[in-house]
């Protein structure tokens, strides 16, 4: 792990946006979609997965090179840990689980993603 700085590690923005890119997917394919769609439609469901993979992986590496910008995403270990689960325990994953960290966590995110990466251009970092 880097030693704590106020600064971005180099890497940092690259996977800031890959966390962008992919929240913002999963925000744009279930707007205006219900739990019964999402249970339904194994197409969106993997999609969605895939992307919260992805979130988590990016939340992981980051977490491991620039251990100061990972905790000011909150709990990132509950991100890491639900893309093990998705990975991992594909067979026990809950689809109203899902959907609920959809509705519930997936804004909070990007809000804090769009703050980081404001925070980097307003000092250059």
């Amino acid at each position: 792990m880097q030693h704590a700085s106020r600064y971005m590690q180099p890497k940092s923005p690259k996977l800031l946006e890959d966390i962008r890119d992919a929240a913002s997917f999963i925000g744009e394919v279930t707007l205006g979609r219900t739990l019964s769609d999402y249970s339904t439609d194994r197409l969106l469901r993997q999609a969605v997965e895939r992307n919260f993979e992805i979130v988590g992986e990016s939340v992981r590496r980051l977490a491991q090179h620039d251990a100061d910008t990972a905790a000011k995403l909150g709990d990132y270990r509950q991100i890491i840990a639900f893309r093990n689960l998705l990975i991992h325990g594909y067979d026990l994953v809950n689809h109203a689980l899902v959907w609920d960290t959809i509705q519930t966590e997936l804004v909070p995110l990007l809000r804090k993603i769009e703050d980081l990466l404001a925070e980097r251009r307003s000092t250059g970092n």
